[in-house]
């Protein structure tokens, strides 16, 4: 979109927060970088330039903004309904890969040389997988420093800096101000959080309709991993450098995020979760408008404006539950899926609420007792056989993955049909055009409304909603009664 000067120019005079996060505006009378939103006196449209992301205008030599902090702009939605290469570098960015294994660790994961990464991130983004890492750390770095007392040299470290020296450079080129002026802004008055505790605010674009989101999020709640409490939904998050908790409370501003961490190197992979999971950098402008323009699901979007499709914190994970979800009610899913952690989850601490344990990862279900499962057999060795996929390599779930290989991959493994292929890509892919059409709720809602019966037809009748037919399935499913739509009391 920054491209479209002429657009671009508009969303800056109304100050449309809508466009927040599609593109950056680098005035060239200040040297600073805004978002579109910003609440200052439009600059001239020829002082305007305009970026892809705050990387590239970083680049070019502008330092963010101080009232309208534009590194904490909801995410751009380019990179959650696109599948190719570039946005798959996006996903994998925000999800730390770059500071974890370096650009060629980025590259493998794409099957792609490093030149060829560089070339394509560059070309599109105006910035290369450091430089966008490099953005990355330092809003980290800035979270870290306005609501934690730790020191300084932590806050480096913690945030993904090699020496206190690119910290102390980097801060006072991206903002203007040392790391100390910047915690001096903002601390008075607010008393800092306890070590390894933090609490956020994880901005989305409006409208944000919560209650499907937050519903199925605790309706379909792993005992011990996830849970419902004091308004807020917790869980468990398995992290590079140790487990985390994340509490997260809608509100009609922000949802509010209350992280404890083992380690604060992990804080960047841990909110980059939670916007996922939530899918917090939609476009809902967009996902309304087409979904509106069909006389059936009309009514639908404009009682319930800005609904979201709840993901996961664990592609592998979400697999998993997947096939304990076949063909049962969503208790006896819970049930099955409880059994498990508590026989090879890792143990975690909890002493804010009643969580246990991570979700076991696949390789800690390799030695599963089949006997020991209570479904049939023929799902038990669906079971086995996704497990060691997963376990292999073999199969890639994460928010990086390919989603036609991964379909494809899934469609190999025995027990593994349409509706586990759709929900899987819908919940671990984030693939927003994912359709579950023999899913019940969804065959009930198109019976109710008087849309084709059988999965084919319907399949066919819900092209008019490409590509963002995950959204009709939350608006279908949300015409019946089930805990899935209600967030609880």
């Amino acid at each position: 979109m920054h491209e479209d000067t002429e657009r671009c120019v508009r969303a800056v005079q109304a100050k449309d927060a809508r466009f927040d996060g599609w593109f950056f505006t680098g005035v060239v009378t200040t040297g600073i970088y805004c978002r579109p939103s910003c609440p200052a006196v439009p600059p001239k449209p020829q002082n305007m330039r305009f970026y892809p992301s705050s990387a590239a205008a970083q680049q070019a030599g502008f330092r963010a903004c101080k009232r309208c902090r534009p590194d904490t702009s909801p995410g751009s939605p380019e990179w959650n309904h696109r599948a190719d290469v570039v946005a798959r570098a996006m996903r994998l960015v925000a999800d730390g890969v770059v500071d974890r294994e370096g650009v060629p660790g980025l590259a493998t994961r794409l099957g792609y040389s490093t030149r060829q990464i560089e070339r394509q991130l560059r070309a599109e983004l105006g910035a290369g997988p450091l430089a966008l890492a490099r953005a990355q750390r330092a809003q980290t770095a800035r979270l870290l420093i306005e609501t934690s007392a730790l020191p300084m040299s932590d806050v480096a470290f913690a945030s993904g800096f090699a020496s206190i020296r690119a910290f102390n450079e980097t801060i006072r080129e991206v903002f203007a101000q040392t790391p100390t002026e910047l915690r001096d802004r903002v601390s008075r008055g607010h008393p800092a959080a306890a070590n390894g505790t933090l609490s956020l605010r994880l901005p989305f674009r409006r409208p944000f309709f919560p209650d499907n989101l937050f519903g199925h999020l605790a309706a379909t709640a792993v005992p011990g991993v996830e849970e419902w409490r004091d308004g807020a939904y917790r869980r468990t998050l398995r992290l590079p450098h140790g487990p985390g908790i994340v509490a997260l409370k809608p509100t009609p501003e922000y949802v509010a995020c209350t992280l404890t961490l083992t380690d604060l190197r992990d804080l960047t992979i841990a909110i980059s979760r939670c916007r996922w999971m939530l899918d917090l950098d939609a476009d809902p402008v967009a996902v309304d408008e087409l979904l509106s323009a069909d006389p059936v699901l009309e009514p639908l979007v404009r009682k319930a404006p800005g609904r979201r499709v709840p993901r996961t914190a664990c592609g592998a994970e979400f697999g998993v539950r997947a096939v304990l979800g076949q063909q049962v009610s969503t208790a006896a899913a819970r049930t099955h899926a409880a059994r498990l952690v508590r026989a090879h989850g890792e143990p975690v601490d909890d002493p804010g609420g009643g969580l246990t344990h991570l979700f076991p990862m696949p390789d800690a279900l390799m030695d599963l007792e089949p006997a020991g499962l209570a479904f049939p057999e023929s799902r038990r060795t669906t079971l086995k056989t996704l497990v060691t996929a997963l376990a292999s390599g073999d199969l890639d779930l994460s928010v990086g993955a390919d989603w036609d290989e991964a379909r494809a991959k899934l469609a190999e493994l025995p027990g593994i049909g349409p509706w586990t292929i759709e929900t899987i890509a819908m919940r671990s892919l984030g693939d927003p055009d994912a359709f579950v059409a023999s899913d019940l709720g969804v065959r009930y809602a198109a019976r109710a409304l008087d849309l084709p019966g059988t999965p084919a037809a319907l399949t066919r009748r819900a092209a008019a909603w490409r590509p963002w037919r995950s959204y009709a399935v939350q608006h279908l499913w949300a015409t019946g009664d089930h805990a899935i739509n209600t967030i609880p009391a």
